[in-house]
């Protein structure tokens, strides 16, 4: 069975904003290996909206400030296939790449679990928080910045567990900018 991998920037103080953060060479390389190593990546509307077309431009281009850039850029690119679960999305930006799904997210994702290849990768808030909730995510990248944003978008806030779920750390790297990556696994 594929494993469904969530991966996130967040700050100190839990916000997961976009442009709140440190987006260096070391946070691009460490997304660039994760992107390398599944086949399908799973987000909600906004969260394809804000990640195609930048990056597939990007990647086509080279026209990312760093190596280090353009490496995410084509390693998000050449992932095979994009699930966006949408009900207002009609279309997607890069043709046949992406299929949009309005079905019941777990009953979906369970069925992509099953399918042969490698690894899903998913990101952003709402369909992550939803997926956590659900139960379906068995692995957790977590880079944290060490910034104290104040204000912006929380990780988790509105995420109604049924009991507390206990995650097993597999790895932490600390990078120069003082950025830390968490790898933790579901049990």
């Amino acid at each position: 069975m594929r494993k469904l991998i969530f991966g996130i920037n967040v700050t100190l103080d839990g916000c997961c904003d976009h442009t709140k953060g440190i987006a260096d060479d070391e946070v691009h390389e460490y997304y660039a290996d994760l992107m390398r190593r599944v086949d399908t990546i799973l987000y909600g509307r906004k969260t394809y909206q804000l990640m195609v077309p930048f990056w597939p431009h990007m990647a086509r281009h080279r026209s990312g400030p760093t190596k280090a850039v353009n490496d995410f850029a084509q390693a998000f690119d050449a992932v095979k296939s994009t699930v966006v679960f949408s009900r207002s999305l009609d279309h997607a930006t890069d043709g046949d790449k992406t299929k949009i799904l309005r079905g019941n997210l777990q009953d979906e994702v369970l069925k992509l679990k099953q399918e042969e290849g490698k690894d899903i990768s998913t990101g952003g808030v709402d369909i992550p928080s939803q997926l956590i909730e659900l139960g379906l995510v068995d692995e957790y990248r977590i880079v944290v910045h060490p910034i104290l944003a104040g204000e912006g978008r929380r990780l988790l806030v509105d995420v109604k567990l049924p009991a507390m779920r206990q995650l097993k750390l597999a790895e932490s790297k600390t990078f120069r900018s003082g950025c830390v990556a968490l790898r933790y696994l579901s049990q």
